[in-house]
């Protein structure tokens, strides 16, 4: 699948710096960028997920805890 992308002078220049340092193409280095953002952001879902069924959980002993 084809797609145009736009880009800027500063993001064309780290574009091209990070394609020369790691020895692959900016097309490789833009499609490691979204799937990288693509898994941290899904990991973060996870985590706030987990953080409010702990809270649920344990937030009366942490209150107490925090107050002690």
């Amino acid at each position: 699948m084809a797609m145009t992308l736009r880009i800027d002078d500063e993001l064309e220049r780290a574009l091209a710096a990070l394609a020369e340092a790691e020895g692959t193409s900016r097309q490789e280095i833009v499609r490691r960028a979204v799937l990288e953002r693509h898994a941290r952001s899904g990991h973060l879902t996870r985590v706030q997920e987990s953080s409010a069924r702990l809270l649920e959980q344990w937030g009366d002993v942490l209150h107490r805890l925090g107050t002690a």
